[in-house]
């Protein structure tokens, strides 16, 4: 038998799972299946088969062989929510925050997502692809195969398929899964009101959308001083109207009613939760709706950790994604998402990982093409360095233990 890449002597293959599943919740997510002393195989961009060494037939040959001996293999995270095209940082609103100026109070200043806004409407489409483009090889370097990219930043219809596109391209031009979002309605500019913005939004941004078939999900900040959820409603009825798929920007400043609205509208995924109680943790019992935590954002801005505990203890499923935008959580970087889950959630490495693997894949419909060590799966993985456990990625929270990335069954060069 011939493959293309023989990967060796693993020390722990992670995430191991010959029955695929979907998402795991409650209990579920404590459970991590890692095979020692283990062999994968890879061919034609897949995962052809995997066991342990002693299994590792002789007449086997392949045309790259890798020996990982005290090193783990990891399928690669899938980063399900982020704002990874923008235009340019904003280390002159960090030093506010540090000063004692809240989101909000930048925000109602024309900071915040207004500024972003401006700097991009400046750009040309391929200035704003060349300025992006290297935050998707810095992710990919820390072990993210598939990623979620949102517009939000535009604000107006050119500047919003603009976005969409840049995403779009990066999917081609990078090695990344990409699956993008539309967040037209992320805030409303300031020569607008709400309803004329929000008329936009339906009338000419979802259309335009749908036409160039830039999106596969719409999305809503819906939020205290953003948007209601009754304009939230509006606005995804139009959405889905044109197949796009609701995951809504939820509970990240204050209890807005965004948790409920999402479990009401079906939206695969509410995303934040930095404030929630008892009756959003009800309403997402009651529905299929995936919870999404972002630690990053909640790190850089000093807010409340999503409760962790309470949802998974709860039998409920939970999804950790990075937020990566230059205003709120500026880091695509996966393993120290899995680092805060760790460390200010309350949450196992095993449950931490999952978190970040399947059910982020499922948030992006990728159940069945990544987030596992599966047989017939994207060959999107990674190599660590030496380590100890699979403890190692949170306990070493300021190093980069990826060694290898492989993703569509070749290695990405350094």
């Amino acid at each position: 038998m011939v493959c293309d890449i023989l990967v060796t002597h693993i020390k722990g293959l992670v995430q191991v799972r010959d029955q695929p599943v979907m998402m795991v919740r409650g209990k579920e997510m404590s459970y991590l299946p890692v095979l020692s002393d283990a062999f994968l195989m890879i061919t034609d961009g897949k995962i052809q088969s995997y066991g342990a060494m002693q299994d590792l037939a002789s007449e086997i040959t392949a045309k790259v062989t890798y020996n990982a001996q005290g090193r783990f293999v990891f399928p690669s995270f899938v980063d399900s929510h982020t704002h990874l095209v923008f235009a340019a940082t904003r280390e002159e609103e960090f030093v506010m925050k540090l000063r004692g100026a809240s989101y909000e109070e930048i925000a109602a200043n024309g900071g915040g997502i207004l500024n972003s806004a401006r700097v991009l409407q400046r750009l040309t489409e391929d200035e704003l692809f060349e300025c992006s483009l290297p935050r998707a090889w810095e992710v990919i370097r820390t072990g993210t195969g598939a990623i979620e990219i949102k517009s939000g930043y535009g604000l107006t219809t050119h500047d919003e398929l603009k976005m969409l596109r840049v995403a779009k391209r990066i999917g081609k031009e990078t090695p990344l899964r990409v699956k993008t979002t539309f967040l037209g309605a992320h805030a409303v500019p300031k020569e607008k009101t709400k309803d004329q913005y929000i008329s936009e939004v339906i009338n000419e941004m979802i259309p335009a959308v749908a036409d160039e078939q830039l999106a596969e999900y719409i999305d809503v900040f819906c939020e205290q001083g953003f948007f209601s959820p009754s304009e939230t409603e509006r606005i995804v009825a139009a959405g889905l109207r044109v197949g796009l798929r609701p995951r809504i920007h939820a509970n990240q400043l204050a209890r807005s009613g965004g948790v409920q609205v999402g479990v009401k509208l079906g939206a695969i995924s509410v995303d934040h939760l930095e404030q929630i109680g008892d009756e959003e943790v009800e309403s997402l019992k009651s529905g299929s709706t995936m919870p999404v935590s972002l630690p990053g954002a909640a790190f850089f801005l000093n807010l409340p950790f999503t409760p962790a505990r309470t949802l998974i203890d709860c039998g409920l499923p939970l999804a950790i994604a990075s937020d990566y935008n230059p205003g709120s959580a500026p880091s695509g970087n996966m393993p120290f998402m899995v680092a805060l889950a760790c460390l200010k959630m309350r949450m196992t490495p095993e449950e931490a990982i999952n978190a970040t693997t399947i059910n982020t894949a499922y948030t992006l419909g990728l159940e069945n093409a990544c987030g596992s060590i599966s047989v017939g799966k994207m060959a999107n993985l990674f190599i660590t360095q030496p380590m100890a456990s699979v403890a190692s990625v949170p306990y070493h929270f300021g190093s980069n233990l990826v060694a290898e990335v492989i993703l569509n069954g070749k290695f990405i060069p350094k």
